[in-house]
């Protein structure tokens, strides 16, 4: 393979140097354990102290409002499944239908345990009906929401401050996956009153393996995690410093360089998306064009399967995705798309292109110029076309 071109950066993203660099000694001669009361202990805990102030100022939040885990996943359980716990039977959870398998999967295991689940629709570009959510939590005593801050899949990025203000009208529970919205636009808790808000380490050029829980003060859940007094009794575990060392410097250079790369990156995916639909022809974007992330484009291409784009374009050297890499197993069309009531002829056909700071403009015009040949290809082995029935997946 010539060249690597990777544009799936929202499953997961190269580390930064500088983060690498940070979490070195961390992995030699600074092993203590920041639990430990000897000095040797001590100081590596000064260190994790750091790391949670750099992260805390990244959310705009309090250090003490900051647990650290392995991962959003762990989070995503941790706040669905603690609130759920804490405030008992007759809790209503609320969620759409386009969530990550993480919060919708969490939240179906609790439907099958006594909890009432409604999850809320989306409509053709992706967008929800926050007057639905307000028709679901009329008459609820002890409600959670959970609505994602931005979709993984299409990167349309929903309505988070307004849907919290309406879970403060009714007094119900708050919590956003946040997960591909950090490093690339503006979180901030103090503006945005989420009670919980769960982050993952490598969307944003930290490692694998480390993530966060952010817990506005005055927030209940019972610990998913049982054990010793680690993260003040809220995620037992000895942590893991390395690599929250490594998240806290990945917030820094997020913090520093968020503004120039959101334009960069935006620039990049723009120029992508016009190049493909003037070569493609019956080809769609789906999802809300005026109010996405910056580095997300995910594309219909009619008649032709999305796994096969995926599959010839990575003979190319090129790395996209057809969707959430936590369900890349799956045949069965997005649930994502499927939920938007994209077209039968062009839902099998989407994939997704996610760009970060380290890709660059000769990269996409490679993609250009090899993605119409691949659509073409394939089309051309396609028993359906253009005369096919048109109809929403059912």
């Amino acid at each position: 393979m010539s060249r690597i071109v990777y544009f799936d950066n929202n499953a997961t993203t190269r580390v930064a140097p500088e983060v690498t660099e940070a979490m070195l000694p961390f992995l030699g001669e600074m092993y203590g354990n920041p639990s430990s009361m000897h000095a040797f202990g001590g100081a590596v805990a000064k260190h994790l102290d750091r790391a949670r102030e750099e992260v805390a100022a990244f959310l705009n939040a309090e250090p003490e409002e900051i647990v650290f885990t392995s991962c959003a996943t762990e989070s995503d359980n941790t706040a669905i499944r603690g609130v759920a716990a804490f405030n008992g039977p007759g809790t209503k959870i609320i969620t759409t239908k386009v969530e990550h398998p993480a919060v919708l999967n969490t939240c179906r295991y609790l439907k099958g345990r006594g909890y009432e689940v409604a999850e809320l629709g989306v409509d053709s570009l992706g967008r929800l009906d926050l007057d639905e959510l307000r028709e679901e939590l009329k008459g609820t005593n002890k409600a959670l929401v959970s609505v994602m801050w931005a979709n993984n899949e299409t990167g349309v990025i929903f309505p988070v401050e307004e849907v919290a203000e309406i879970c403060r009208e009714y007094g119900a529970t708050f919590h956003t996956d946040a997960v591909q919205v950090a490093g690339k636009v503006p979180v901030d808790v103090k503006k945005t009153p989420v009670d919980l808000l769960a982050m993952s380490g490598h969307k944003f050029h930290a490692p694998k393996g480390v993530g966060l829980l952010y817990v506005r003060k005055g927030s209940y859940f019972q610990p998913l995690m049982l054990g010793g007094h680690q993260e003040r009794g809220l995620r037992a575990g000895t942590e893991n410093v390395p690599y929250i060392v490594g998240l806290a410097k990945a917030c820094e250079l997020a913090r520093k360089h968020m503004a120039e790369d959101e334009g960069r990156i935006a620039q990049m995916r723009d120029k992508l998306e016009a190049g493909i639909l003037a070569a493609c022809p019956d080809t769609i974007v789906n999802g809300d064009r005026e109010n996405r992330l910056p580095g997300t484009l995910n594309v219909a291409f009619k008649y032709i399967e999305g796994e096969a784009i995926a599959y010839h374009l990575s003979d190319l050297g090129i790395c996209i995705s057809t969707g959430s890499a936590c369900a890349s197993g799956s045949l069965d069309p997005s649930h994502v798309i499927r939920a938007m009531g994209v077209p039968f002829v062009a839902v099998h056909g989407s994939v997704r292109f996610s760009l970060s700071r380290y890709n660059t403009m000769d990269e996409v015009e490679y993609v250009i110029e090899n993605v119409p040949k691949v659509v073409k290809k394939l089309r051309d082995l396609s028993p359906f076309g253009p005369e096919t029935k048109v109809s929403t997946y059912e």
